[in-house]
């Protein structure tokens, strides 16, 4: 078994990007792949609660965020500039995660075998 890092960091509802990286994401968990998370940048919004995409006919992909436990993807990281940047704090969004400092990435992502940016 590998352990993944996907690397999100375009923001919820840029187009199909974010739904096909999240089918990737549970793809590879469905395979007994140890799957990581890390929101960079507008990635962070990806998790925001309050969004009503629906409204402008879009998918909410923070609901599909929601099914990762069942696919046992359970670790989500986070830059602390990343969500002070856009007036964010981890409370601000729909499911916990940790927090990194932008000087700590870089050794974050040396623990995973596998780091895939998108």
């Amino acid at each position: 078994m590998k352990n993944f890092l996907f690397v999100l960091r375009k923001p919820a509802h840029s187009g199909a990007f974010v739904q096909e990286m999240l089918d990737i994401i549970l793809t590879t968990a469905a395979f007994d792949q140890k799957v990581s998370i890390l929101l960079l940048d507008d990635g962070v919004f990806q998790l925001k609660t309050g969004q009503h995409p629906e409204n402008a006919g879009m998918k909410d992909t923070a609901a599909i965020f929601k099914a990762l436990e069942i696919y046992e993807v359970n670790t989500i990281y986070t830059e602390v500039e990343s969500l002070q940047e856009r007036g964010l704090k981890p409370g601000d969004l729909c499911l916990s995660v940790q927090t990194f400092y932008r000087k700590d990435i870089a050794s974050l992502m040396k623990r995973f075998d596998v780091v895939l940016p998108g």
